[in-house]
């Protein structure tokens, strides 16, 4: 064999090994989803959005809840019965409001129990369809968000103290339409999540939590910690099942060429006695 070949061979290899790592990774998902659908006798659901390189051009690509999240999570729960319990996985920065109301509208109506797991975060849309489920279950240092609309680059709610705190005149045209909009967006995502938090709080507490979580109080980052949560009324819990950690490993963010900014030794770590040889 020339030296030429071992050139072309080596190409070869570089070009498939990308494809048949994601492959094992592929597998690995599907086994450890497997097990984990056997150990709690439920379906298990994964909302997963990690920033995704594109295979050729490699530059990133920002993943959030769409229209295809919708329908592939519709249909899971459509393949469900309705006395087996779902447990769906997230982790995600949002996305529309559509989609996210779709998916949280189904989990409130599947009559068996439905717990969302949030390893890392799950926010706006994320925490949308969190608020339908039975239990919530956290890391300590996990979070949720608020849940109130965005329109484009602006909060719904800042652009509706915009209009009311400077002069009309001084108001162009698409300011005030967009002001409009956000009133009625706020207005729809509060009813959409009261009657979702009705699951499992009354009515009246729904509400006051739905006003809280969809009027711009916060910023639309602000984290809601576990203990943010059961304060606010939330059925979280902390006891997160080693498994699910363990399945969202197998969901890397794609290995960037400037490399990350984090490293360690991926094994666990524990405080050992001295060991007395005398």
């Amino acid at each position: 064999m020339s030296f030429g070949d071992l050139i072309w061979l080596f190409f070869i290899f570089s070009a498939i090994q990308p494809m048949l790592q994601q492959k094992m990774l592929e597998a690995m998902r599907v086994r450890k989803i497997s097990q984990l659908e056997r150990a709690r006798k439920s379906r298990v659901i994964l909302l997963v959005h990690r920033q995704e390189t594109m295979r050729f051009l490699g530059f990133p690509v920002a993943r959030y809840i769409d229209i295809n999240d919708s329908e592939e999570v519709l249909r899971a729960i459509q393949m469900t019965d309705a006395d087996v319990p779902l447990d769906l996985v997230l982790h995600t920065p949002g996305g529309l409001v559509l989609a996210a109301l779709q998916i949280a509208k189904a989990v409130r109506e599947h009559k068996a129990k439905v717990t969302v797991f949030v390893p890392h975060y799950a926010m706006s849309g994320g925490t949308l369809i969190a608020l339908a489920a039975d239990e919530i279950v956290m890391c300590e240092h996990s979070v949720l968000g608020p849940i109130d609309p965005q329109l484009g680059e602006s909060p719904a709610a800042s652009l509706i103290k915009v209009v009311e705190q400077k002069p009309m005149a001084k108001i162009d045209d698409k300011t005030l339409i967009m002001a409009d909009v956000g009133r009625k967006a706020i207005t729809q995502v509060k009813q959409a999540a009261s009657e979702l938090l009705t699951r499992h709080m009354p009515a009246e507490q729904a509400t006051a939590l739905a006003e809280k979580l969809s009027t711009g109080i916060w910023t639309h980052d602000y984290p809601i910690w576990a203990s943010t949560g059961k304060s606010l009324g939330l059925p979280v819990c902390t006891k997160m099942p080693n498994d699910v950690l363990q399945l969202l490993t197998f969901y890397p963010q794609p290995v960037r060429m400037h490399g990350g900014g984090v490293e360690y030794l991926p094994v666990e770590r524990r405080n050992q006695p001295e060991s007395d040889f005398g």
